[in-house]
């Protein structure tokens, strides 16, 4: 810390000696160790309540951080989608402030468009014909490959 070395203290020693005297110079080393011990049990209580009030800091922060979570929890699990669509669709027709892309110039009339669209015409029924591998017809001259061989021993017999 004060970076002393032996020959620093040493010298510190003898000057200590000559000053104080040799009677009186242990009673004012034990003096001097006391303080020395009174100001590092200081320093540690100081430092110990500085750590606590930064683990007090750091709490305070994530309990925040943990109740802002536990709101958005609760908003999600009380979310209604469709209610809140509705809600909103139904403040934007009564207050009339529906956005459009462009708005048409003064004293041009808006063309109405509406809104009623008929459904779309369902797809015709699936029948087991549309699942039905698609059957490809043999020439009649020519036998099916699973038949090639019984037809050729029925015209070896009559040969």
């Amino acid at each position: 810390m004060f970076d002393i070395g032996w020959s620093e203290l040493v010298v510190i020693g003898v000057v200590a000696l000559v000053v104080i005297g040799p009677k009186e110079l242990p009673g004012v080393l034990r003096t001097l160790g006391q303080m020395m011990a009174k100001v590092r049990r200081m320093a540690g209580e100081f430092r110990g309540q500085f750590d606590e009030a930064m683990r007090e800091a750091e709490l305070a922060e994530l309990r925040k951080e943990v109740n802002s979570l536990n709101e958005q929890a609760r908003n999600v699990t009380s979310y209604n989608p469709i209610e809140t669509a509705r809600q909103e669709l139904e403040t934007a027709f009564k207050d009339g402030t529906t956005e459009t892309p462009a708005t048409p110039a003064a004293g041009s009339e808006t063309p109405q468009v509406s809104l009623d669209v008929p459904p779309p015409e369902p797809p015709p029924p699936v029948t087991e014909r549309d699942f039905a591998p698609e059957a490809t017809p043999t020439p009649a001259s020519e036998p099916a490959p699973a038949e090639a061989p019984a037809a050729s021993a029925a015209q070896e017999r009559r040969e």
